[in-house]
């Protein structure tokens, strides 16, 4: 008996506009996995991506509200199981890895368990996107810890604890961020394992605009700082303020040590408005610090209430 022979496991694959290759993925992990249901959930597709994915026997789900956040966080909350096995429906991802992932999540107690992409061809992971997912994996490393290699990697395996758990703000391709900042903020045991990436087949087309959703994905990050973290967010706009206050009160005071006077009032008085600003500014991220203490600790107790993988 395997380690995964008790666990229910569900395939959920995000998919708009894959009819030629949603059958593939169908196939692929019902081979590997062949207890484990896989569902397709269709996000407004114009092509056959529906009918192509029922033909080859997925169970299909229809998400109206446009984006792969909105998607997942349907996936999380409709589909009921133990361990779950997300992967993007582009067939760029080994099928044949996922027993792997999956019991490698539960033999070591893992909420989350992340398939870096690792290819050699130039057509399947261009340069560009390369770079732009190093940038902003080194920018969550910075704010919220250094864990993850391949921040934006669609092929993860969850437990159930964290499924339920994840709020899913988020609704595009910034998702991948949303999924990696609450593993870390709730300081989840966590997992990386190198996976072949290939490229899509012909007359495929990659959804991901690099420059478009490369912008929306560091705006996350900058919203996830401000919400996760709000007394640094805003412990720097006080720094900066106390800075450009002290650096144009310098010569105020110089001139009035040595002549008693004021002369340039206007500069007074924003010196004085920076200051306060700065000191509104820090009062703020005290007290959504608080805020924010008080609502990880309700995150954890969701997470906390439903057991670890493998364990009943």
């Amino acid at each position: 008996m395997t380690i995964l022979a008790n666990q229910r496991i569900a395939i959920i694959v995000p998919c708009y506009n894959e009819e030629l290759t949603v059958a593939d993925i169908v196939r692929d992990f019902n081979a590997c996995l062949p207890q484990a249901p896989v569902y397709i959930f269709d996000n407004n597709s114009s092509d056959h991506t529906v009918e192509v994915a029922q033909q080859a026997g997925a169970i299909v789900r229809r998400v109206p509200l446009q984006g792969k956040g909105n998607v997942i966080r349907r996936m999380f909350a409709d589909v009921d199981a133990d361990i779950y096995i997300m992967v993007d429906g582009d067939n760029t991802y080994d099928a044949s890895v996922a027993p792997q992932l999956a019991e490698k999540l539960v033999r070591e107690g893992l909420d989350m368990v992340v398939g870096t992409r690792v290819t050699e061809e130039q057509e399947a992971y261009r340069f560009g996107h390369r770079f732009g997912n190093r940038l902003l994996t080194g920018c969550v490393a910075m704010v919220f810890g250094d864990t993850f290699t391949d921040m934006l990697s669609g092929y993860r395996v969850f437990s159930r604890r964290y499924a339920k758990s994840f709020a899913a703000h988020a609704a595009g391709f910034e998702t991948e961020t949303e999924l990696t900042v609450h593993a870390l903020e709730l300081r989840m045991p966590v997992a990386e394992v190198a996976t072949v990436y290939k490229s899509r087949p012909e007359g495929s087309f990659s959804k991901l605009n690099t420059y478009r959703d490369g912008m929306r994905i560091m705006w996350m990050i900058l919203k996830l700082f401000k919400n996760e973290k709000p007394l640094h967010f805003f412990s720097i706009g006080a720094v900066l303020c106390a800075l450009a206050a002290l650096g144009l009160a310098v010569p105020l005071v110089s001139t009035w040590l040595d002549t008693g006077l004021v002369p340039r009032m206007p500069t007074a008085v924003l010196c004085t408005g920076l200051t306060l600003f700065g000191a509104v500014l820090l009062s703020c991220g005290l007290i959504l610090d608080t805020v924010t203490r008080g609502r990880i600790e309700q995150k954890r107790f969701a997470y906390l209430s439903l057991p670890a993988p493998g364990h009943d």
